[in-house]
Protein backbone atom coordinates (compact mmCIF):
# COMPACT_ATOMS: atom_id res chain seq x y z
CA UNK A 1 0.00 0.00 0.00
CA UNK A 2 1.40 3.39 -0.92
CA UNK A 3 1.46 6.38 1.41
CA UNK A 4 -1.31 8.08 -0.63
CA UNK A 5 -3.61 5.09 -0.18
CA UNK A 6 -3.13 5.04 3.60
CA UNK A 7 -3.86 8.78 3.83
CA UNK A 8 -7.19 8.25 2.08
CA UNK A 9 -8.42 5.56 4.46
CA UNK A 10 -11.91 6.22 5.71
CA UNK A 11 -12.98 5.61 9.28
CA UNK A 12 -15.86 3.18 8.82
CA UNK A 13 -16.61 2.47 12.49
CA UNK A 14 -20.34 2.86 13.01
CA UNK A 15 -21.61 5.51 15.36
CA UNK A 16 -18.48 7.64 15.13
CA UNK A 17 -19.14 11.26 14.28
CA UNK A 18 -16.15 13.55 13.95
CA UNK A 19 -17.10 17.18 14.47
CA UNK A 20 -15.41 20.38 15.55
CA UNK A 21 -18.66 21.32 17.32
CA UNK A 22 -18.44 20.49 21.05
CA UNK A 23 -20.49 17.42 21.97
CA UNK A 24 -22.92 19.26 24.24
CA UNK A 25 -23.56 21.96 21.64
CA UNK A 26 -24.06 19.34 18.91
CA UNK A 27 -26.60 17.56 21.14
CA UNK A 28 -28.45 20.84 21.78
CA UNK A 29 -28.43 21.73 18.08
CA UNK A 30 -29.73 18.27 17.18
CA UNK A 31 -32.55 18.48 19.73
CA UNK A 32 -33.46 22.01 18.64
CA UNK A 33 -33.44 21.09 14.93
CA UNK A 34 -35.76 18.15 15.62
CA UNK A 35 -38.02 20.38 17.74
CA UNK A 36 -38.15 22.88 14.85
CA UNK A 37 -39.02 20.11 12.38
CA UNK A 38 -41.88 19.09 14.69
CA UNK A 39 -43.46 22.53 14.14
CA UNK A 40 -43.91 21.83 10.42
CA UNK A 41 -47.12 19.97 9.61
CA UNK A 42 -48.36 18.28 6.49
CA UNK A 43 -51.57 20.24 5.87
CA UNK A 44 -53.48 17.11 4.83
CA UNK A 45 -52.45 14.95 7.80
CA UNK A 46 -52.70 16.10 11.46
CA UNK A 47 -49.10 15.18 12.31
CA UNK A 48 -45.74 16.87 11.99
CA UNK A 49 -43.27 15.93 9.26
CA UNK A 50 -40.77 14.42 11.71
CA UNK A 51 -43.27 12.04 13.31
CA UNK A 52 -44.69 11.21 9.87
CA UNK A 53 -41.24 9.93 8.90
CA UNK A 54 -40.82 12.41 6.05
CA UNK A 55 -37.33 13.41 7.26
CA UNK A 56 -34.81 10.84 6.03
CA UNK A 57 -31.54 12.47 7.08
CA UNK A 58 -30.26 15.45 9.07
CA UNK A 59 -26.60 16.50 8.82
CA UNK A 60 -25.15 19.28 10.95
CA UNK A 61 -21.84 20.29 9.44
CA UNK A 62 -18.90 21.79 11.32
CA UNK A 63 -19.86 25.27 10.10
CA UNK A 64 -23.36 24.68 11.58
CA UNK A 65 -24.99 24.38 8.16
CA UNK A 66 -27.93 21.96 8.47
CA UNK A 67 -28.63 19.71 5.49
CA UNK A 68 -31.93 17.88 5.47
CA UNK A 69 -33.00 15.13 3.12
CA UNK A 70 -36.73 14.59 3.16
CA UNK A 71 -39.66 13.39 1.15
CA UNK A 72 -43.39 13.97 0.87
CA UNK A 73 -46.26 11.57 1.35
CA UNK A 74 -46.71 11.57 -2.43
CA UNK A 75 -44.83 13.15 -5.37
CA UNK A 76 -48.00 15.04 -6.35
CA UNK A 77 -48.43 16.57 -2.89
CA UNK A 78 -50.08 20.00 -3.29
CA UNK A 79 -47.50 21.68 -1.04
CA UNK A 80 -44.45 20.13 -2.72
CA UNK A 81 -43.19 23.55 -3.79
CA UNK A 82 -43.80 25.16 -0.38
CA UNK A 83 -42.73 22.47 2.09
CA UNK A 84 -38.93 22.95 1.65
CA UNK A 85 -39.34 26.66 2.44
CA UNK A 86 -41.35 25.87 5.57
CA UNK A 87 -38.60 23.51 6.71
CA UNK A 88 -35.84 26.05 5.93
CA UNK A 89 -37.68 28.77 7.88
CA UNK A 90 -38.33 26.56 10.91
CA UNK A 91 -34.80 25.13 11.16
CA UNK A 92 -33.15 28.42 10.17
CA UNK A 93 -34.67 30.03 13.28
CA UNK A 94 -32.75 27.64 15.57
CA UNK A 95 -30.06 29.45 17.54
CA UNK A 96 -26.60 28.58 16.22
CA UNK A 97 -27.68 27.32 12.79
CA UNK A 98 -25.75 29.10 10.03
CA UNK A 99 -27.99 28.00 7.17
CA UNK A 100 -30.31 25.29 5.94
CA UNK A 101 -30.41 23.25 2.74
CA UNK A 102 -33.39 21.00 2.05
CA UNK A 103 -33.12 18.25 -0.52
CA UNK A 104 -36.28 16.48 -1.64
CA UNK A 105 -36.15 12.82 -2.63
CA UNK A 106 -38.67 10.14 -3.48
CA UNK A 107 -36.20 7.28 -3.18
CA UNK A 108 -37.18 5.39 -1.18
CA UNK A 109 -40.82 6.38 -1.48
CA UNK A 110 -42.61 7.24 1.74
CA UNK A 111 -44.96 4.63 3.18
CA UNK A 112 -47.19 4.85 6.28
CA UNK A 113 -45.01 2.35 8.14
CA UNK A 114 -42.42 5.17 8.51
CA UNK A 115 -44.79 6.97 10.91
CA UNK A 116 -44.08 6.98 14.64
CA UNK A 117 -46.68 5.68 17.08
CA UNK A 118 -47.42 9.33 17.91
CA UNK A 119 -48.30 10.05 14.27
CA UNK A 120 -50.34 6.85 14.01
CA UNK A 121 -52.38 7.94 17.04
CA UNK A 122 -52.83 11.44 15.54
CA UNK A 123 -54.29 10.04 12.34
CA UNK A 124 -56.35 7.38 14.14
CA UNK A 125 -54.40 4.37 12.89
CA UNK A 126 -53.36 3.07 16.30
Amino acid sequence: MSLDESEQKIDVREGIVHSSIPTDELARLSDDVIAALKTVYDPEIPADIFELGLVYKIDIEDNRMVKIMMTLTAPGCPVAGEMPGWVENAVGAVEGVSGVEVEMTFDPPWTPDRMSEEAQVAVGWY
